[in-house]
């Protein structure tokens, strides 16, 4: 269902991610430390999305190296993680057998891995997603799809991701992209960047190490940015139904502007010179 020509692309982007993911993980310490002495990824705002997660089947898809999968088995679901990249799912791996935190990753492109699973696996409760997960996905009305037809009867689809907004903005705060480009690729040569670095205790918390510095990707990636309209009209469009759309004001773990303003609670606000936009969406949607 996907083309050869999107294949390509989702190819590159699990060349870049592998020597991103790399990066990445020399900032964040001791990671099996930080999960052995009880620690958790999760934001406040993916745990109130998320709700009660006990006893519940829960697909994380573009998983990363499965920090956050870890933390909602240890909310005790059942977790199964998807991410394109080597490096991630191999890391993600050896977290959960050294932590002890039991979950199940694959590596996997998220439509095939779908398309499998639909035609032989168990229908689960919630499938997640978040955080610069949706302008990774080249089709959008495929996605919602597949997500659809796996999930159980009063399933949920979770997502939270940054606002489509930011799009329209440089790093410095300038206006420079429409909206949305509806899906179409957008090439950036510079590659999936070291946004952990850029970060610091945004997402590293207090096991922020220097780790490697000055990391420039050498393996080009591809975006497909969407609206916000977009995404909700494909998920009706499958027929489920929208039970929360947030909108937030502060971006979790990520600097995205040169000039954003820290919080005490790992968030990152708007610089000064701009008027409050949103930053973040949430949204639980229920089949």
């Amino acid at each position: 269902m996907i083309s050869p020509q999107l294949r390509a692309l989702h190819e590159d982007n699990r060349i870049s991610w592998n020597a991103a993911t790399i990066a990445h993980n020399s900032h964040k310490g001791d990671q099996i430390r930080f999960f052995q002495e009880g620690g958790d990824t999760l934001f406040p705002e993916d745990v109130e999305l998320l709700g009660e997660l006990t006893g519940k089947r829960v697909l994380h898809l573009q998983c990363n190296c499965g920090q956050d999968t870890l933390s909602l088995a240890r909310r005790g679901a059942t977790v199964t993680g998807v991410d394109i990249s080597d490096q991630a799912v191999d890391f993600a791996r050896n977290l959960s057998v050294r932590t002890g935190i039991p979950a199940e990753f694959h590596r996997a492109d998220l439509y095939d891995w779908l398309i499998t699973h639909r035609e032989a696996g168990e229908p689960f409760d919630i499938v997640y997603s978040s955080y610069g997960a949706l302008q990774y996905l080249s089709s959008l009305q495929l996605w919602t799809r597949l997500i659809t037809d796996i999930l159980r009867p009063g399933g949920s689809v979770i997502l939270i991701d940054f606002h489509p907004v930011l799009h329209m903005f440089d790093s410095r705060g300038k206006l420079q992209n429409p909206y949305t480009a509806s899906g179409r690729p957008s090439t950036q040569q510079c590659g999936v960047s070291d946004y952990v670095q850029q970060a610091g205790v945004g997402l590293a918390e207090d096991r922020y190490e220097a780790g490697i510095q000055n990391f420039a990707n050498p393996y080009p990636q591809h975006v497909f940015h969407w609206g916000l309209g977009e995404l909700t009209e494909a998920l009706l469009d499958q027929g489920l139904s929208i039970e929360v759309l947030r909108e937030y004001p502060h971006g979790n773990g990520h600097r995205y502007f040169d000039d954003s303003t820290p919080t005490r609670s790992r968030q990152f606000l708007p610089p000064s010179d701009l008027p409050p936009i949103p930053m973040m969406f949430g949204l639980r949607a229920r089949r």
